[in-house]
């Protein structure tokens, strides 16, 4: 006899994608609240006004939920970052317009910021096995190389700029700054969340990955 758990009968009828993309909207609030090991699943229940059972319908245990949240967050930042369209741009400006587009996306969702603070606690275990995520993130990889052999062959950008270890420099030099705004602020006495702040940051990280990859 199946063991797969069934959904509630008052729930049978609702639209699937609608359910799932609800419970994943609950879980990305709890997980980024309150991290993995203190989210439960009682809470994202309630949080999406659904039963209980039908999470575990449509995800077997807490850590499967998690990682399909870390999923969805991935696709979420990626499909955006298509939407920039950074092929049809000079190399200089799509290098530009990745790092500003990276610095504000970092500003504005903070709950990305808290899925991977609690996934790289747990060494990075449930995104090691996902095929989706690789699938995901290898594309930007690609045209990131793409733009930089472009810049490459038109003389404006130097050759030997390793793709992946220059998205690393434009999320990270975003990431630290705003993971750790509270601490920096307080040992250099300097508010570092006001708006000038934030302009004066992206002017900087404009400028270290621009004066990175351009050609002297």
């Amino acid at each position: 006899m199946s063991t797969t758990p069934q959904p509630p009968p008052e729930t049978r009828g609702r639209d699937a994608d609608r359910s799932q993309a609800t419970i994943l909207k609950a879980a990305l609030d709890e997980f980024s609240t309150h991290g993995l090991a203190g989210a439960r699943i009682d809470r994202i229940a309630e949080r999406a006004n659904l039963n209980k059972r039908l999470i575990y319908y449509y995800f077997k245990n807490k850590d499967d939920l998690f990682l399909a949240v870390l999923e969805q967050a991935y696709t979420d930042i990626r499909t955006a970052e298509r939407e920039l369209h950074l092929l049809d741009m000079p190399p200089v400006q799509a290098i530009r317009r990745l790092t500003e587009f990276s610095w504000q996306y970092h500003v504005d969702h903070p709950e990305f910021m808290s899925l991977l603070n609690s996934e790289n606690l747990q060494r990075g275990r449930h995104l090691t096995d996902s095929s989706r995520v690789r699938e995901t993130n290898w594309p930007l990889i690609d045209t990131l190389g793409d733009i930089l052999e472009r810049g490459r062959r038109e003389g404006v950008f130097r050759g030997g700029v390793d793709a992946v270890q220059l998205y690393i420099s434009i999320a990270g030099l975003a990431y630290f700054y705003l993971s750790n705004k509270h601490t920096l602020s307080a040992i250099f006495g300097r508010d570092l969340m006001t708006r000038k702040a934030h302009s004066e940051r992206l002017s900087h990280i404009c400028d270290v990955i621009l004066g990175y990859v351009l050609r002297d």
